[in-house]
């Protein structure tokens, strides 16, 4: 095959079983591969009403057919498995250098089920792919895992691995990749769950191109526009997402506000943070390399590197708690790393229970006598440490958001800001609050808000519409705007490409800078792979993967009710919420119309499931709806998780 290396790699923890399978031609074409490939094997082999946690779930690692070639931004590897955080479908997707390794191994996906009866970790090199003993990795952080591989195999390989966290089931735990990349929505814990606790890769082979001459000049082309474009060389390469804190509005003390530009403490703004900067990094093959790598200069971890500081980090586990102290912020986002924990969750969880805290709903008795009062560095570092180990308070902490406020009780639920069990900030309805409520991993930027009015396109977004290659209403319509966002993030996730440090259109859809819309994309995907694509095969593809994600997760429980975006408290008993719950009701209702789902359920009528090629999806809702209402994860004991460990 070209472009795809033809085979899926299968490991069967509960037997110790190694299968090689032949990748299915019709399959690499009707779903391209990363997402596509990933959701598609979760909806076939992932039975409804499972526990996450359980050895029944699956977890799934898939690269790009564009991964492991000349086309820059392409090691992007989506991690995806029934999420343990939210219940429904979770999938990660991050960087490092795994995807284009794993390319160059020969491989287009690995599909891991069933549970190890001693800790395993996997070695791949090539043609040789070997189920190994773990035991001495147990209990390591990502960080001395990845050496001691590194110092087993050599420095030429990349590393996916989980921490202390994964190992103790938090259920926001990541996969890491290369130590300082992270695939969100729970797949560490999974990952624990299977014992399992690494992956490592070396690939020396060559993805093969059905036109080599015609994919480098594609490529070139898309290389040298990065090394031009004003945004992405000298902004992005300069500053990475720090710029977001001056233009993204984020959380303070638990999105008591949002905080503008002008409030940004300026010990946090993009400038204030290069004083601690040693260098840059990017992902394999990546002409930006938007990522920081900066040196801890005082404190208890004085010395100590780090890398990939993003805006999220700052936001979330920075001010959204109270935090404004940049050292601080630093040691967090290592000990995030070390222990293989989502900043976003972890943060927004740490400050959910700060909230808690100070309204009076929980106190220092529930939280074992520490402190969550907003400015309480120790304090906070200290649960960190414990979340990670499932000690004391962390424990509560560990099990996110959602689950959080049902173990808590009394009106704890009122405060929990989520969509489908993944936290975001309270917003009105519009845009921002419809691209959330109808993603398909839960509350999500990712998943097409950014693109829908360009809101990292300054430059480029106005000559997109300008020219014709997006439609002039696409700012102002969200439905329009949103459902065309869909599509391009979904291809991307597809093809193994970055969406860009900021949320790009010329990162997340190679040269639609230079070609209409989607067209760009399939020249690269013809050279790749000799397949004909054109603009309208894709945009079937990616409303294919995306309907089938909708589907998974309607067997999760969800329906319309869940379609929800991020309540304040009181927003059904005023006048002003009834009139945002009416004004969502009638966006939602629109969404539905476009994308064929039945308005009075959401779920994708037998009519769309057909065109999408999916009958077999259609005839198993029809024939088990109704599903049991989705209500998050099924809880633990929490006496009934592993624990504890050595801090970081």
């Amino acid at each position: 095959m070209y472009g795809w290396r033809g085979t899926i790699l299968r490991v069967d923890l509960s037997n110790e079983e190694i299968i090689k399978q032949p990748l299915n031609e019709s399959v690499a074409r009707d779903f391209i591969g990363g997402r596509g490939f990933n959701s598609k094997t979760l909806f076939e082999e992932v039975k409804s009403g499972i526990d996450p946690l359980s050895p029944e779930n699956v977890l799934c690692f898939a690269p790009g057919p564009l991964s492991g070639t000349a086309l820059g931004m392409t090691s992007r590897l989506e991690v995806s498995t029934l999420s343990p955080y939210t219940g429904i479908l979770g999938d990660g997707n991050v960087g490092g250098s795994f995807a284009a390794f794993l390319k160059r191994a020969g491989y287009d996906q690995i599909i891991i089920t069933g549970r190890a009866k001693i800790p395993k970790y996997l070695w791949i090199e090539d043609e040789n792919v070997e189920l190994l003993d773990a035991s001495d990795l147990w209990g390591k952080t990502t960080w001395e895992t990845t050496d001691i591989l590194k110092e087993r195999y050599g420095k030429d390989i990349s590393v996916a691995c989980i921490g202390q966290a994964g190992e103790n089931l938090v259920r926001f735990a990541s996969t890491i990749v290369d130590e300082h990349s992270s695939a969100a929505r729970g797949s560490g814990a999974v990952w624990g769950s299977k014992n399992i606790k690494a992956i490592a890769v070396k690939g020396t082979g060559n993805v093969e191109l059905a036109d080599p001459k015609e994919f480098k000049k594609l490529a070139k082309d898309d290389w040298e526009f990065f090394l031009k474009d004003h945004l992405q060389h000298e902004v992005i390469a300069k500053y990475g997402t720090h710029i977001g804190m001056m233009s993204w509005w984020p959380g303070y003390r638990y999105f008591n506000k949002y905080l503008a530009a002008d409030e940004i403490p300026e010990d946090l703004t993009p400038e204030a943070w290069k004083k601690y900067e040693i260098g840059r990094s990017g992902c394999h093959n990546c002409p930006v390399k938007c990522k920081d790598v900066f040196k801890i200069p005082t404190g208890k971890y004085a010395g100590e590197v780090g890398g990939a500081l993003e805006y999220e980090c700052i936001a979330c586990m920075g001010v959204n708690c109270g935090i404004e102290d940049p050292i601080t912020i630093m040691e967090m986002e290592n000990l995030s790393d070390k222990y293989g924990m989502c900043v976003i969750p972890l943060g927004n969880t740490i400050a959910f229970a700060k909230e808690l805290y100070n309204q009076g709903i929980i106190t220092k008795e529930d939280t074992g006598g520490l402190s969550l009062d907003w400015e309480d560095i120790d304090s906070q570092i200290e649960l960190i440490h414990q979340t990670a180990l499932r000690e004391g308070f962390g424990n509560l902490i560990a099990e996110g958001m959602y689950s959080l406020a049902k173990i808590i009780g009394k009106n704890a639920m009122d405060y929990c800001y989520h969509v489908k069990g993944f936290s975001r900030g309270p917003h009105p309805p519009g845009l921002f609050a419809l691209s959330h409520a109808v993603s398909t991993r839960g509350a999500d930027h990712l998943r097409g808000r950014s693109w829908a009015y360009g809101e990292n396109d300054p430059e480029v977004f106005p000559i997109l519409i300008k020219t014709g290659v997006l439609p002039a209403q696409m700012s102002t319509d969200p439905v329009e705007g949103i459902t065309i966002s869909e599509r391009a993030t979904t291809l991307t996730d597809l093809i193994g490409r970055c969406k860009g440090a900021v949320n790009s259109w010329v990162c997340a859809v190679p040269l639609v800078w230079k070609y209409p819309l989607f067209d760009g994309l399939a020249r690269l995907l013809n050279a790749a792979t000799g397949y004909e694509f054109n603009e309208a095969t894709l945009e079937k593809v990616a409303d294919r993967i995306y309907t089938l994600e909708r589907a998974f997760n309607i067997r999760q429980g969800m329906t319309k009710k869940d379609d929800r975006f991020p309540q304040k408290p009181d927003l059904k008993i005023t006048p002003e919420g009834e009139k945002e719950l009416k004004e969502h009701e009638k966006m939602l209702a629109e969404y539905y119309k476009v994308h064929g789902y039945d308005l009075e359920t959401g779920i994708p009528t037998r009519e769309r499931l057909e065109q999408l090629d999916l009958k077999y999806i259609a005839d198993e809702l029809e024939t088990n709806f109704p599903y049991p209402d989705w209500d998050g994860p099924p809880l633990w004991s929490l006496d009934n998780y592993p624990h504890g460990g050595t801090r970081a």
